[in-house]
């Protein structure tokens, strides 16, 4: 009786939780239709807001460079997450591996103003203009300690043994790492990756320091029209942001299912 108590308890905890969550989001979509100019009263349905989004060249070329920004960076930290995953694996004292994974740790834990300005001073130090590679490189550094830790329990769920059976049959490193650890390992590479464009697209405050020279991302442009006013064109963005994650959260499960079934098939 208290087993289905508790259960029940707990389902309709997490429909709250998950109401909570997505009223929000919803209520935005919906005025994002709203005929008027205001969330205060929905006065119709239109696609208005959705035509000014369209026609506002600026808006647009800020969203592409969003992208664009969090693609690269996130292929980029991918690469080095992973490499830098292999070296913490290959630590051979227990003492060097517990370094390595504070040093990763550190920019995790950072508040992110901390991490902004950080980056600015350095970029500055360097003389390197702020605008698109200052802000790529910046996301591209948050992005890698992510990657890392998505990478880090495939590895440690590896068994040793997968290695030393490929060596003893004569593999070489290359076809061990490409064709034993990696494949291995691509469930973690692949949530890296998806983690890693999230971190890029949701970012503000870092990208807030670093940006200039007429290069800017959503958060910040949002977060700069904001403070003039809301205006449901934000909202009709919003909305299509927010499919765009749908997308990269439905690619990412097949990608993953896929990858299930054919462990499974591996295994048996």
């Amino acid at each position: 009786m208290v087993k289905g108590t508790t259960s029940k308890m707990g389902k309709m905890y997490l429909v709250l939780v998950f109401l909570l969550l997505y009223i929000p989001i919803v209520f935005l979509i919906i005025y994002s239709f709203n005929q008027g100019t205001t969330m205060d009263k929905f006065t119709g349905w239109s696609m208005v807001h959705y035509q000014e989004l369209f026609s506002d060249k600026r808006l647009l070329a800020i969203f592409l460079n969003t992208i664009l920004i969090a693609l690269l960076s996130s292929v980029f930290s991918t690469f080095v997450g992973t490499m830098g995953a292999l070296l913490v694996d290959n630590a051979k004292r227990r003492r060097t591996k517990e370094t390595y994974l504070y040093l990763n740790s550190i920019l995790l834990v950072s508040p992110d103003v901390i991490i902004g300005a950080s980056f600015l001073i350095f970029f500055t130090a360097l003389g390197l203009p702020l605008g698109f590679w200052s802000v790529l490189l910046s996301h591209i550094a948050f992005e890698i300690p992510i990657v890392v830790l998505m990478v880090l329990p495939r590895l440690n769920e590896m068994s040793s043994s997968m290695v030393n059976a490929a060596r003893d049959l004569g593999a070489s490193n290359w076809q061990t790492m490409s064709q034993i650890v990696i494949p291995f390992i691509q469930p973690g590479i692949i949530a890296g990756f998806f983690m890693a464009i999230t971190y890029s697209l949701d970012d503000f405050a870092v990208t807030f320091f670093v940006t200039g020279n007429g290069f800017t991302t959503l958060s910040v442009e949002i977060y700069s029209r904001a403070r003039q006013g809301i205006s449901l064109e934000i909202n009709a963005l919003s909305g299509i942001m927010f499919i765009f994650s749908l997308i990269l959260v439905t690619v990412y499960y097949f990608i993953e299912n896929r990858s299930q079934g054919k462990r499974k098939v591996m295994e048996a």
